[in-house]
């Protein structure tokens, strides 16, 4: 397990530098994939990426220029701006992820149903204890032991 969250933690990193991205520009790029047509604000992209509003704003900044998003007037509130992909960012995102995902479906097509089925839900488990676990870290602020 271990082995594989540092492989995949290395791959997104490996990634976002093929993108000319950072981590964290990339973390909040995959949020906008995410949302679709239903476009995120800034305060939106803040919460989901778990990152001020402020930093959001830098992050914003970089991924416009690079020609990731684009800023669009919120129809209901014209103080609010809403976050879209650009389309050439999408095709290049996917030219970079595609021949991944399908290596994971062929992966996934030598298991029976029924055991995609189990593996579904100890990921699908597995990730929301990650995320619950990662909740009461940022809930209780927590002294470590002094190295050495």
């Amino acid at each position: 397990m271990d082995h594989l969250i540092a492989t995949s933690m290395r791959a997104q990193q490996e990634m976002a530098q093929r993108l000319n991205l950072n981590l964290t520009d990339l973390m909040c790029f995959t949020c906008v994939l995410k949302a679709g047509d239903n476009l995120l604000t800034a305060g939106d992209l803040a919460e989901h990426a778990r990152v001020t509003t402020g930093a959001v704003t830098g992050i914003l900044n970089r991924l416009e220029r690079a020609g990731y998003v684009t800023r669009r007037p919120d129809p209901a509130d014209r103080r609010r701006v809403r976050i879209a992909a650009q389309p050439a960012a999408v095709t290049r995102v996917l030219a970079l992820y595609e021949p991944y995902y399908a290596r994971l479906t062929e992966l996934c097509s030598g298991y029976t149903p029924a055991e995609v089925a189990v593996l579904h839900d100890w990921f699908t488990r597995s990730g929301r204890l990650m995320s619950d676990y990662l909740e009461e870290m940022r809930a209780t602020p927590g002294d470590l032991p002094p190295l050495g």
